[in-house]
């Protein structure tokens, strides 16, 4: 697969893993991704003798699915994961995931450089809809339209600046 430089619209990348992360199972470029939403829903506790108010705790996080669209990729991964994992009945085969968030990429000395700035981590990943391309012999057309991945954990990391050790997390 060429480097996303040669893609411009395309500007999130996107690792998918077995779930213990030792080998890398399928990457693609997208050029939109959304869902990057968490919700707690906060937990209420009343207190006997106190009328005036209530307390509120921390609840359950749910996680809005993740869509990525309009993607290059060897499709051939994907469309295997989505049918393992629903024709197939293996509803375990959950992976984990990483979507890598490029800046405007750089140039020095002729090449093109891309800059990551942000990139979230995705744990118990599954996906629930698959979506290829029209099929049409006048066209030209993307690899993946949409691919709908319901999640069970999102964490946000951003990259080390350029020239310095190690990754900070936020």
């Amino acid at each position: 697969m060429a480097e996303v430089s040669e893609f411009v619209a395309f500007r999130f990348k996107v690792n998918l893993y077995n779930s213990d992360q030792s080998s890398l199972l399928c990457s693609g470029y997208f050029s939109e991704v959304t869902g990057f939403e968490a919700t707690m829903e906060p937990k209420v506790i009343n207190e006997g003798g106190h009328n005036w108010g209530e307390h509120h705790r921390s609840g359950p996080t749910k996680f809005a699915p993740i869509i990525l669209k309009r993607g290059v990729t060897d499709i051939n991964d994907l469309w295997s994961w989505f049918d393992i994992t629903t024709s197939q009945a293996n509803y375990g085969y959950r992976l984990s995931g990483e979507i890598i968030v490029f800046g405007n990429p750089s140039v020095s000395g002729g090449n093109v450089t891309d800059n990551a700035v942000l990139v979230w981590k995705l744990s118990g990943v599954l996906p629930t809809k698959f979506k290829g391309p029209d099929l049409s012999a006048t066209a030209s057309q993307v690899a993946i339209e949409e691919l709908h991945l319901v999640h069970q954990g999102l964490e946000l990391q951003r990259p080390a600046p350029a020239g310095t050790q190690g990754r900070g997390t936020t």
